[in-house]
């Protein structure tokens, strides 16, 4: 595993990445290669209504507003990484980031719809992380991780990550090793709930 850089940025916010990738995560002149607060972005979620299940839109409001909310995103529901290891221990370490580091929320978001994510939260009996469906890819877009994955059939999707939400504002970034299009491979390093706690 390459280094991890710890890179602060503005004095407010922080990353971390490999060693090798800090200065495309640095401030260029008028370009920021990474944004210091969530996009504003609405979210059509699929909730129950009594018996039935009806629409619902979520604004990332409703969801960071005076909050402090760990973010965690990736290529798909159903894929073997996500499903394997990244959302179960989530899942289980939810606890230690809810109870003893004083977390609001946790959040697993990915470009899929949400009947889609739903049944994937449903299948991995989810009580402590909760699943938002960026299905038309505007958050991700907005957090300028959206990478293609045409070299698996998939389209747009978001690359690897997590960060940390306050009231908003974003204070910290783990960002997976070797963002690109059509990645050949699947890093998973700095956004495993153990490697985040470690930083905490």
């Amino acid at each position: 595993i390459t280094m991890m850089q710890k890179l602060k940025k503005d004095g407010k916010m922080t990353v971390y990445c490999a060693r090798h990738e800090r200065e495309d995560y640095e401030d260029r002149r008028y370009y920021r290669s990474l944004p210091t607060h969530a996009p504003s972005v609405v979210f059509q979620t699929r909730v129950q209504q009594g018996d039935e299940y009806g629409w619902q839109s979520v604004s990332t409001w409703d969801l960071f507003a005076h909050r402090r909310v760990l973010v965690f995103s990736l290529p798909g529901a159903f894929t073997p990484t996500c499903s394997t290891y990244q959302l179960p221990d989530f899942e289980r370490l939810a606890p230690e980031f809810l109870n003893q580091e004083g977390f609001d929320a946790i959040y697993c978001v990915s470009v899929n719809d949400s009947f889609v994510m739903n049944k994937w939260a449903k299948e991995n009996n989810l009580e402590n992380v909760q699943v938002i469906p960026d299905g038309s890819h505007k958050f991700t877009d907005g957090m300028n991780m959206l990478v293609d994955k045409d070299n698996l059939g998939f389209g747009p999707r978001s690359w690897r990550y997590a960060c940390i939400i306050d009231n908003g504002q974003i204070t910290d970034w783990f960002i997976e090793e070797g963002k690109e299009d059509n990645c050949e491979e699947d890093p998973y390093h700095y956004t495993s709930p153990e490697f985040i706690l470690a930083s905490l």
